[in-house]
């Protein structure tokens, strides 16, 4: 299979790299992912990838905790499967590089765009943590912003769902999945692709969001490749 796309921004949930435990990182699970990550790197696909922290913490269900303080000890969460993911990719083989938005310079190179571009030309994957750097934004807007700076192709947005529906898939049997959907369809009909304002980030710098599951991995692989696979989200074609 030939490539798509030159260079992506993969978004992956926390969630996703929790496994069946459904809390922190299920090591097995995060190979499974990183497996086809290799795989897309050696067709010389520059890949970015941006966590959630989820399956640690989400500040915005923290109840009576400021919501700053909240969304800080998120950003850290992020952090650890940021460094999580570039272990799994560097016992693979590749060449890693971690940057957050945060300064923590023992661990991790601090988010510097022009470096990170220069990581990417060079074959590194980047991962990037600690979302935007600042609270009230979610790694979604995160990865929307990432992808708009380092001028990539598409956003990979990898979920627990094969694509969007227009109801809830796990209630209702009869939700309607879409193969294409315009940035205005999504904020309109209130999708839960991402959230309004990763989704607004998006349209304004006509970035295009493939949402597909990572409960197979090889996903991935179809996706760079322009595959039929999730749900894509662009601009409405004239």
């Amino acid at each position: 299979m030939q490539p798509k796309y030159k260079r992506v921004l993969l978004k992956l949930s926390g969630e996703s790299l929790a496994g069946k435990e459904k809390h922190g990182i299920d090591f097995d699970t995060v190979m499974k992912i990183c497996r086809p990550i290799k795989e897309c790197s050696q067709m010389g696909v520059q890949i970015a990838i941006v966590v959630g922290g989820g399956n640690f913490w989400r500040g915005r269900s923290s109840g009576q905790m400021d919501r700053t303080r909240a969304d800080h000890m998120g950003m850290l969460a992020t952090t650890i499967n940021a460094l999580g993911v570039a272990d799994a990719l560097e016992h693979l083989g590749l060449t890693v590089r971690v940057q957050t938005a945060i300064e923590m310079r023992q661990i991790a190179e601090p988010y510097i765009r022009n470096r990170a571009v220069r990581h990417l030309e060079k074959g590194r994957i980047v991962v990037l943590g600690c979302g935007t750097g600042n609270p009230f934004f979610s790694t979604d807007t995160a990865a929307a912003l990432r992808a708009a700076e380092i001028d990539a192709d598409i956003i990979l947005k990898a979920t627990m769902v094969d694509g969007v529906y227009d109801s809830d898939p796990k209630t209702n049997p009869g939700a309607k999945k879409y193969d294409t959907l315009t940035y205005l369809d999504v904020l309109n009909q209130n999708l839960q692709v991402m959230d309004s304002t990763a989704a607004s980030l998006c349209m304004d710098n006509n970035i295009p969001i493939c949402v597909f599951s990572i409960l197979d991995p090889e996903n991935i692989v179809r996706a760079v490749c322009g595959g039929p696979v999730g749900t894509i989200v662009k601009e409405k074609q004239k």
